[in-house]
């Protein structure tokens, strides 16, 4: 028995297709990959990558830091975004990059990325896998952190500049 020639074309078609999703897969990888090392998310996201001027190995990339940044808001901790990526479908994922954050996460340049980029950070993300452990709790402001944080408020700001 021949298999009709619909079905013929459309496993063909599907044959076809499936090197052209496979490059657009290794695409959104790569682009992932790209958006994460040029915009600053190894900075705080990796434990020692500013200190070493980017000479962490990218298995250890994108794993929290447990150094806080204090400020008005408390402590905030760079997330564990290897953890974060593997727990949230890629729907959480879009809704949580167009959410505000803490301090100092620039939310604001994830809520304006296009779709197709924060996608392509989600997808290189979980493509890491799982490593590493949770970061530390937020810490609400006047409450005691026990981990060491950086202070992230300005000092000697001019009378005018500290009213705003």
């Amino acid at each position: 028995m021949r298999p009709a020639p619909a079905l013929f074309g459309l496993g063909l078609a599907t044959l076809l297709a499936a090197p052209a999703l496979a490059g657009d897969s290794q695409h959104l990888l790569e682009r992932g990959r790209y958006l994460v090392a040029i915009s600053g998310c190894n900075d705080c996201h990796t434990v020692g990558y500013p200190q070493s001027a980017g000479k962490v190995p990218e298995s250890e990339w994108l794993t929290g830091n447990p150094v806080g940044f204090s400020g008005p808001w408390g402590t905030s901790y760079p997330a564990n975004l290897r953890l974060l990526a593997q727990s949230l479908t890629e729907s959480e994922w879009m809704k949580r990059a167009r959410s505000e954050m803490l301090p100092p996460m620039p939310w604001f340049a994830l809520r304006d990325m296009n779709d197709a980029d924060v996608r392509a950070l989600y997808r290189y993300i979980r493509s890491l896998g799982a490593k590493g452990q949770p970061a530390p709790a937020h810490v609400p402001p006047g409450q005691k952190v026990v981990t060491p944080y950086i202070e992230f408020v300005p000092k000697n700001l001019p009378q005018k500049a500290a009213a705003r």
